[in-house]
Parts: structure tokens; C-alpha cells; sequence
């Protein structure tokens, strides 16, 4: 870069035009998506095609109802729509981060309460495929943990129950861990599901203020608050799961050594928590590569913490690893092996439509737009140093040329970096949210109920609404909402 020159920022947000044909043809082809997937699921469960999704593409099925919950939900969005937005853009820090976590508890809560408390909350955890059906038979941690992987495998006197032998056992123990402490049953399984999940609110917009992006911080702030997938927040462990991986990145991306080693801990838990949490890898270099300072000092730390947590598991008898090969066989055991990669791989999609909403493709357009600007942006003011602006060097010799190259190709990838960061968070938190979300649906590990397993991911890719122009944002909020309340008043959702 040239002595004295500056970087262009991109493009404010609110100076892009509230209407844009682009978000109308995005907004169309995401409609016309969700259809065909609906109507291709109809045929198929018509014609006795094992999809095992009676409203596909969500793990559902169709009952129109109404609960107590129903008024509930509509006053929290009211609130979050009218006075909760113009606040989010004033209120100090302290008090939003505070107000904006118990609305979302509020939302999650309604929600689950539309099918009533029973079966909303408190039996929604006590089936015999989830995790609670387990916890009375671990009376020795230890000894769990060594012959869990001998249980993985179905069609045997002992085989884990579907949920508990689809991960590893860090969630299991996060529910013996309730249940030691006096919060067992079904109740407090469910609310513990919707208090940790709900503190996505906090941690995403925590982590993009540390990352020098105070202002999109305030502007996504309402989009997780009013977050379709909410739906499945309460309740399902997988509300747990999203808010570890969200709370693990924050604190890798708030400065020190110390909080890099707490975001490392809750992330190597979270490996812990489900396999496919291996894609979470990108959107923590993302957060590393963000950082204003301290760097190396966090990749360390968080790498330490990542690796005890894995050390620990394995000394206890756990190896990661042959538990994920026993999981691939048992996943062909069950309803993976008729459920068609063919129909699920872009079905997927339109099921992720309905849990991140439908902001969801209008944002990643306009992220796409300023990703776009602020490239080429730094190209023309010079970021990337070409090899003729180098000092000028004599005819060298062999060492010395040698070393020129490595120079050359050393300021190449430095200033390549420098260009990849002043990115920003709101594009590159989405993109890596993007590139683990094509990971896990091209996989083929992850066929139906995406809705709820990609929810860690579906968070992430909400920071790009804030380059959603400011006048345009309420009517989209408007949109998630009904998204949310459309899909539990119209369907009796499960885990």
C-alpha cells in the first residue's frame, strides 16, 4: 500500500435504495423454491416415497391451530416492530443487550406455548428418541463415556435412543448435568433449551460490536430476536447447540487471551455436541481474522481450549472420531436410507428459508453488492502492492533473487489478508456461515430437519441483514415474524 493512502470503507447500509428490484426477484425465487418444495414433498408422500416428512420440506405436519400462546406472540412482535426497533438504534449498550434478550426469550416462549404448555414445553423433550429418555440410566459419568460408542449402532438391546446415538456425548451430559443439580424432567430440559438459545441475541451482536461493527450490532439485533427458527428453539436441544457455538465465537472475538480460551473451551464442547459442528471451523477463522488486534494470541488460546476439551473426552474413553464413523452407519440404519439425497439437497434449502427467514436471500444479495464495492474499492486505492511498486533491487544472484520472490510473495499475501478483512464482519460472517451451510447440505448427512440442525448456522447468516437499507428494515422484520407465526399456527412442528 501506498505511503499515506486510505482505504474506502463500503457503502453505508441506509444509502442503498429502500426498493430494489433485486430483492424483489430474490424474494421471488425464494417463494417460488419453498413451493416446489412443497408440492414435490406432496407428491412424493403421495406416492409413498420415504421422505418421513409429512410437510416436507419441514419435519412436520399440517394442523392448523390456535393457542394461548397465539396473542402473546403477536404483542412481543409489535413491540420488537414498533418501539423495540427505533430503541434498538439509541438505547445504550448495557440495557439493549438486556431488553433484547428477554424479548427473544418472550417470542420463544409464545411460540412454543401455541401448541400449549404440555406439549409445547414440557413433553416435548420426553419421547423415547430424545435425550432424557437416557439420563436416568448414567449413574457413572466415566463409564459412559467409554462405552458410549459401543452403543451408537442400532438393532441392539442397548443401542442409544435416535438423538443420543446421532451425537456425540457432550449433549447427553449438558442434560445429566440438569438433572444432577436438581432441573431434571421435561420442564426444565425445555426451558433450559430456550434460555441458552435465546442468548444468541447477546452473543452475535457482542461479537460484531468486537469486531468494530457497533452499528450493524443494533441493526441485526431485531432479526435474532425475531428469528423464525425460534419455532424450534423451545423446544429442542438444538437452542442449546446454537447458543454455545454463539456464545464460543463472541468470546473469540472480544479481546484477550483469557476470553479467546473460554470461546475455545465452549467450541471444543460444542464438537462435542454434534459432528457436523466441524463446519463451525470457517466462521471461527472468520472471527480470528476479524480481530482488530491479538491474532496469533487468540488462534493459540482458542486452539488450546479446543484441544483439552478434546484431550478431556478422550482421556475419558471418548474418541471423537470412531464415533463419527459408527454415527455415518447408524444415520443408514434409520430414515436416511430412504430419505432421497435428490429431493433433499435443495428441499434443504427451503426448509433453512423457513427457520432464517425469508431476509435471509435479500440480505445475502446486498452483502454480495458491498462485498462487490469494497474489493474493488481497495484495488483502485492501491491496497494490493504490485511487484513494480517494490524497492528497486540490482540484478541479484540466485540467494538474493530468492529472496526478493519470498518478499514479493510475502507483501502479496499480506496485503491479500488486509483486503479479505476490511471486508468486514457483515460479509464475512455470512459467507462463512454460507460456506458450512453448502458443507453440511452437500454432505448428505443432514436430509430433512435442517429447520432445527442448521440453526448454529442460520444466526450468522442474519449479520447480512445489516445491509438491508434502514427504511426497508421494518417491512422485512414484518416478514420474519409472520414467517414464524405462519409456520407454528399452520403446522405441530417436532424435535
Amino acid at each position: 500500500m501506498r505511503p499515506g493512502a486510505t482505504l474506502p470503507r463500503s457503502p453505508a447500509p441506509d444509502r442503498a435504495p429502500a426498493r430494489d428490484r433485486g430483492d424483489v426477484v430474490v424474494l421471488a425465487v425464494e417463494a417460488a423454491l419453498l413451493a416446489t418444495a412443497v408440492a414435490a414433498g406432496a407428491v412424493l408422500n403421495h406416492r409413498g416415497v420415504g421422505l418421513h416428512a409429512d410437510a416436507a420440506p419441514l419435519y412436520a405436519t399440517w394442523r392448523p391451530h390456535l393457542g394461548w400462546g397465539t396473542p402473546a406472540a403477536l404483542l412481543v412482535a409489535g413491540v420488537v416492530l414498533g418501539p423495540g426497533l427505533r430503541w434498538a438504534r439509541t438505547a445504550r449498550w448495557g440495557p439493549l443487550l438486556g431488553a433484547g434478550y428477554l424479548a427473544a426469550v418472550a417470542w420463544t416462549l409464545a411460540l412454543a406455548l401455541v401448541d400449549g404448555w404440555s406439549v409445547g414445553l414440557t413433553r416435548r423433550l420426553t419421547a423415547q428418541a430424545e435425550y432424557l429418555h437416557e439420563v436416568p440410566g448414567v449413574t457413572d459419568v466415566r463409564r459412559m463415556l467409554a462405552g458410549f460408542t459401543d452403543r451408537i449402532l442400532d438393532f441392539q438391546p442397548d443401542s442409544w435412543s435416535t438423538h443420543t446415538a446421532g451425537h456425540p456425548p457432550g449433549a447427553l451430559l449438558f442434560f445429566v448435568g440438569l438433572d444432577r443439580v436438581g432441573l431434571g424432567g421435561g420442564t426444565a430440559a425445555a426451558l433450559a433449551c430456550v434460555l441458552v438459545g435465546a442468548s444468541v441475541v447477546v452473543s452475535v451482536p457482542v461479537a460484531l460490536r468486537a469486531l468494530g461493527a457497533g452499528e450493524a450490532a443494533r441493526a441485526v439485533l431485531p432479526f435474532l430476536v425475531l428469528l423464525p427458527g425460534a419455532v424450534w428453539v423451545g423446544a429442542s436441544a438444538d437452542g442449546v447447540f446454537t447458543g454455545v457455538v454463539a456464545a464460543g465465537l463472541a468470546l473469540l472475538a472480544v479481546r484477550g487471551p483469557a476470553t479467546a480460551l473460554a470461546g475455545g473451551l465452549l467450541l471444543g464442547f460444542a464438537l462435542h455436541l454434534s459432528y457436523g459442528f466441524v463446519l463451525v471451523g470457517p466462521l471461527a477463522l472468520a472471527v480470528l481474522a476479524l480481530r482488530p488486534s491479538g491474532r496469533r494470541r487468540a488462534l493459540l488460546a482458542g486452539a488450546a481450549g479446543v484441544s483439552a476439551v478434546v484431550l478431556a473426552f478422550t482421556l475419558a474413553g471418548f474418541h471423537w472420531w470412531q464415533g463419527y464413523d459408527r454415527v455415518v452407519e447408524r444415520y443408514y440404519q434409520g430414515w436416511a436410507a430412504d430419505r432421497p439425497y435428490g429431493y433433499w439437497v435443495w428441499a434443504n434449502l427451503a426448509a433453512l428459508l423457513l427457520s432464517a427467514g425469508p431476509v435471509v436471500g435479500p440480505a445475502l444479495r446486498r452483502t454480495l453488492l458491498a462485498a462487490r464495492a469494497a474489493w474493488r474499492g481497495t484495488a483502485r486505492s492501491g491496497a494490493v502492492e504490485s511487484p513494480a511498486s517494490a524497492p528497486a533491487v540490482g540484478a541479484p544472484g540466485l540467494g538474493e533473487g530468492r529472496l526478493v520472490g519470498g518478499l514479493l510473495a510475502h507483501r502479496r499475501s499480506v496485503a491479500l489478508a488486509s483486503r479479505v478483512r476490511l471486508l468486514g464482519p457483515t460479509v464475512l460472517l455470512p459467507a462463512a456461515a454460507a460456506l458450512a451451510v453448502i458443507g453440511a447440505d452437500l454432505s448428505g448427512m443432514s436430509k430433512a430437519e435442517v429447520e432445527r440442525i442448521w440453526l448454529p448456522f442460520a444466526v450468522w447468516l442474519l449479520v447480512a441483514a445489516a445491509h438491508l437499507p434502514a427504511p426497508a428494515r421494518r417491512w422485512w422484520l414484518a416478514g420474519q415474524a409472520i414467517t414464524a407465526l405462519a409456520v407454528n399456527h399452520l403446522l405441530f412442528t417436532v424435535s
